[in-house]
């Protein structure tokens, strides 16, 4: 008896499948392979400039200074937030000046909010790395969903190519060079341009959410949470408006909305002695306070005759942000022009009305304003219409030049 033995094919192996990124994500490569690369060149000269001047290393580690040239991104309000991160917060009660019954104050931690700091505690912890290495990753990792999210923002309203454009000038503008360094611009921006793309797809839970979780990263959030309960409002006031998205979910993100900002300056108070013992903080020990401008025009006059009797005078800073206000009339009749919605609208005016309203160091004006990136709607729509030859020769140029103008100038020639 004979058996037969069919042909027993060898088993083959399913060749791995290609990483690839989900649908959703792929819009968002070219905007931040711009970003990176834009970035990433002004770094670089960064690095260069300061190394090639060599002053940091004279300088004091908490003041510009450091061992190597990448230190010197973690000096100023760096050096605070890394000791927030390390020991947390350490709050003195003000002290009563007689007879007039004013407070003073030394300089505190608790003057920088908890969000950025708690983040680098965490991402150490997970990590391993150390606080300045956890820190550059929070920043880091921040701005590239900060240039995700004006990318949406600006892409709703102009097309994916003036969006990646946005994306692109964002690495660029004065001032970006605290981006990637131990800052809470990026951060802040990242929460800022996606509570408001949530405004706009009527996304009111998690606009909510997010701009709670604003409050919890810097003061100026107050701006946007402003403009979010007024989009809220007007929402809930227009019948048509209620009737297709209904009164809870606005409701809702306009009470969320400021929670996290009254919480911590009310913890603040309570830890200091006095309701208002942040904003005497920020007043008496770093100078900084609502002015209705006074300190602005006072600057503006002084550089248009080329002075330097001012507070907190530096020169090269100062004329660059005294170029950004000048043209900052321009970028908002631009922007206005496309009629943008309400949020980006509020978001754009309250903070510039903030920016150039408030005594604090006019060198930093394009730090303070690089959260404002409704801005770049108008350039980055009129860009979008260039060849992408043109576009490449106008980002390398600004890429290399801003390796000067927005991170040597603000980390080196001023006080970020």
């Amino acid at each position: 008896m004979s058996t037969v033995q069919g042909n027993t094919a060898a088993p083959t192996e399913t060749p791995p499948r290609p990483l690839r990124l989900p649908p959703a994500l792929r819009p968002y490569l070219p905007p931040l392979a711009l970003y990176a690369a834009a970035k990433l060149t002004g770094l670089l000269v960064f690095a260069w400039l300061l190394t090639s001047a060599g002053d940091y290393r004279t300088k004091d580690p908490r003041f510009g200074g450091g061992a190597h040239w990448w230190d010197v991104l973690s000096t100023w309000d760096g050096w605070w937030y890394l000791q927030v991160a390390r020991q947390g917060y350490h709050p003195e009660p003000l002290q009563h000046l007689a007879p007039g019954g004013q407070f003073t104050a030394e300089q505190n931690s608790v003057a920088f909010f908890p969000l950025f700091p708690g983040l680098i505690r965490a991402v150490s912890e997970v990590t391993g790395l150390g606080l300045y290495g956890a820190a550059l990753l929070v920043s880091v990792l921040s701005a590239f969903v900060a240039a995700a999210g004006i990318h949406a923002v600006i892409s709703t309203l102009a097309g994916t190519r003036a969006g990646a454009i946005a994306a692109g000038l964002w690495a660029v503008a004065p001032a970006a060079g605290v981006e990637w360094a131990v800052y809470t611009e990026s951060l802040f921006v990242a929460i800022a341009a996606w509570t408001c793309h949530a405004v706009m797809k009527r996304r009111w839970v998690t606009a909510g959410l997010l701009a709670f979780l604003s409050g919890l990263s810097r003061p100026t959030a107050a701006v946007l949470i402003g403009a979010v309960g007024l989009a809220a409002l007007v929402t809930l006031l227009r019948p048509d408006s209620r009737r297709e998205q209904g009164v809870a979910a606005p409701l809702y993100a306009a009470i969320a909305a400021p929670l996290g900002l009254l919480t911590y300056i009310a913890w603040v108070g309570w830890s200091m002695g006095g309701p208002g013992a942040y904003f005497a903080l920020q007043r008496e020990a770093w100078s900084h306070y609502f002015d209705f401008g006074a300190y602005t025009l006072d600057v503006l006059r002084n550089v248009a005759v080329g002075r330097g009797d001012y507070l907190f005078a530096f020169s090269v800073p100062d004329l660059i942000a005294v170029q950004l206000v000048v043209a900052l009339p321009f970028l908002v009749a631009l922007m206005l022009r496309k009629r943008p919605p309400l949020v980006l609208t509020a978001y754009t005016l309250a903070s510039i009305v903030t920016v150039l309203g408030t005594q604090q160091m006019f060198g930093n004006t394009p730090r303070y304003l690089l959260p404002v990136f409704p801005l770049l709607l108008a350039p980055a729509a009129a860009m979008s219409r260039l060849k992408w030859p043109s576009l490449a020769v106008f980002f390398s140029t600004a890429a290399i030049a801003s390796g000067w103008y927005a991170h040597y100038v603000i980390f080196e020639l001023g006080i970020p």
